[in-house]
C-alpha cells in the first residue's frame, strides 16, 4: 500500500510498488475519463522554492485532471518564506490546508528534513542537484512504454553526466533491473561522479565510457540526451573539440537501431536538432505528457483513492 507514503527518493519504493504505479498510469492513459473525478474534494499544494515550468505545470495539470484542486506558490517571495518562515513551519501550515504536497527546493536534502514535519504525503519535485524522483518515474515509464520492459536493455546517457541530477537518478533507478548495461557518453570533464561509478561497480553493472556518440549509437536501446554546458569546461579549446559530438541529428541516427528511444528531460538548447522531432525514435515530447500521467498515478496512489 502506498497510501500516506512520501516520495523523496526513487528507491523509497520497491520495484513491485513502482510497477503498480506504472500499471495505474497505463490505465489512466487508456481510460482517462474514468479517473476524472477520483480526487474530488482533494487539494494538492505546490511549493516551488525555485523556478519550474514542466514539473510544476504537470503536477497541477495532473491534480486538475483527477478532479482535485491546487494551491501553492511558484516562487517563495510571494509567501511567508520571504518573512523568514522556516521550512518546517511552512509544511506544517500548508499541510493543514492540503491533502498532499509537491515541493521543489534548491537545498539538497530539504525533503528528507521536510517529511519529519509534514502531516500529509510529501513528493520531492527536485532538491538542488540531488534527486528528481518524479522525473525518474517518468523516464522509467517512458522506457517501459517504448520497449515494454525495463530489463535487458543498453542505455546510453549523453552530455553533462557530472552535474545532471536526472542522469544520476536514472542510473541508480535502472541499475535495480536485471541485465541493464550503461554506455556513458561525455567529455572527460563531465563524466559521472566517482561515488556513482563506484556504486555501479559494486552492483556489477556493465559500464562503458565513451567520448563520441557516433562510436556507440548503434548499440543503444535508449539514448538519454542532456545539454553539454560550455561553462563547465576548463578551456574553450576542449569545448570546441567536443561540442558537435553531442548534437544529435539525422546523420548520427543513420546507424542507430530502428527501435531506439530518444529521451531528454528538457529543456533542450541545441543538443537535439529540430529535424529529429519527426523521427519515430524521438520520445521526448511523449515523455513530457507521460510525466503528467505518471504524476496522476502517483497522486492517486499516495492519496489512496485507487
Amino acid at each position: 500500500m502506498l497510501k500516506g507514503r512520501n516520495l523523496v527518493d526513487p528507491e523509497d519504493f520497491t520495484l513491485e510498488e513502482l510497477e503498480s504505479i506504472f500499471k495505474l498510469t497505463q490505465e489512466i492513459i487508456e481510460n482517462e475519463e474514468d479517473f476524472s473525478d477520483i480526487c474530488h474534494g482533494k487539494i494538492l499544494a505546490t511549493l516551488f522554492y525555485e523556478p519550474s515550468t514542466r514539473t510544476r505545470f504537470s503536477f497541477e495539470a495532473a491534480m486538475l485532471r483527477l478532479g482535485g484542486q491546487v494551491i501553492g506558490f511558484s516562487e517563495p517571495g510571494s509567501s511567508s518564506v520571504a518573512k523568514g518562515e522556516s521550512l518546517a513551519d511552512t509544511l506544517r501550515t500548508v499541510g493543514a490546508y492540503a491533502d498532499i504536497i509537491a515541493m521543489r527546493h534548491p537545498n539538497e536534502g530539504a525533503p528528507i528534513h521536510g517529511v519529519e514535519y509534514c502531516p500529509v504525503p510529501l513528493i520531492n519535485a527536485g532538491d538542488g542537484g540531488h534527486q528528481h524522483p518524479t522525473q525518474t518515474l517518468t523516464d522509467l515509464f517512458t522506457i517501459l512504454d517504448a520497449h515494454k520492459r525495463l530489463n535487458n536493455l543498453t542505455i546510453g546517457c549523453c552530455g553533462d553526466l557530472k552535474f545532471g541530477r536526472t542522469v544520476h537518478s536514472l542510473l541508480k533507478a535502472m541499475s535495480r533491473y536485471e541485465n541493464v548495461d550503461f554506455v556513458l557518453i561525455s567529455p572527460h570533464e563531465l563524466q559521472i561522479p566517482d561515488y556513482l561509478m563506484d556504486e555501479l561497480k559494486r552492483k556489477n553493472i556493465k559500464v562503458q565510457e565513451e567520448e563520441r556518440l557516433e562510436n556507440v549509437i548503434d548499440k543503444l536501446d535508449v539514448l538519454y540526451m542532456t545539454r553539454v554546458q560550455k561553462e563547465r569546461f576548463f578551456n574553450e579549446a576542449d569545448y570546441v573539440r567536443l561540442k558537435d559530438s553531442y548534437i544529435l541529428d539525422l546523420e548520427k541516427l543513420k546507424d542507430a537501431k530502428e527501435n531506439l528511444a530518444i529521451l531528454h528531460p528538457l529543456p533542450r538548447v541545441n543538443e537535439i536538432k529540430i529535424e529529429v522531432d519527426d523521427d519515430k525514435r524521438a520520445w521526448y515530447f511523449r515523455q513530457v505528457k507521460n510525466g503528467m500521467y505518471v504524476r496522476m498515478g502517483l497522486i492517486a496512489k499516495l492519496l489512496g483513492v485507487r
